[in-house]
C-alpha cells in the first residue's frame, strides 16, 4: 500500500506519536509526506519516507496529483480545528480527488487507527484491485 501523510502544524506533535505508536505496520508500506511532517516521522521512527514539498510550498497539491493518477491508496491527513481559512481550497480539492478516486481517508486519530489497523488485517486489499499502477 501507498500511505500518504500530512499533518498541521497543530497535529505534527500526535501524528508523530500515532506512527510510533503503529511504526509496525506502517514499516511494511511505503509512505510519502509533507515536508516537516516526513522529517518528524521519519526522525522519531526510523521509517523510511519520501519527502515531498512542504504543504504551505505546494506539498499537498503533490499528494494530490499522485492521487489523481492512482499512486496513493490511503490519506492520512490531521488538519488544524483552529485556522479553517488557510488552506481551505487546497483541503477541499485534496478531498474532493479522495472522493473522486475512492481513496480512504482519515482526518483524526481515531479513524487513522481503524484504517491502519484495517490495513494490517488485509480489509483495503480491494485497493490493488483498482490500483493500475501493476
Amino acid at each position: 500500500m501507498h500511505i500518504a501523510i500530512i499533518a498541521d502544524d497543530t497535529k505534527k506533535e500526535i501524528m508523530t506519536e500515532f506512527c510510533i505508536a503503529y511504526c509496525g505496520i506502517l514499516s511494511k508500506h511505503s509512505i510519502c509526506a509533507t515536508g516537516i511532517t516526513a522529517k518528524f516521522i521519519s526522525e522519531a521512527t526510523g521509517l523510511t519516507i519520501e519527502k515531498m514539498l512542504p504543504g504551505s510550498q505546494g506539498g499537498a497539491e503533490q499528494i494530490t496529483a499522485r492521487i489523481a493518477y492512482n499512486e496513493i491508496d490511503l490519506l492520512i491527513f490531521f488538519r488544524s480545528t483552529t485556522d479553517r481559512e488557510a488552506y481551505h481550497k487546497n483541503e477541499r480539492d485534496l478531498l474532493l480527488m479522495c472522493d473522486t478516486y475512492n481513496i480512504p481517508v482519515a482526518t483524526n486519530i481515531a479513524t487513522a487507527e481503524i484504517l491502519v489497523r484495517g490495513i494490517d488485517r488485509g480489509d483495503l486489499d480491494w485497493r490493488e484491485i483498482v490500483n493500475t499502477r501493476k
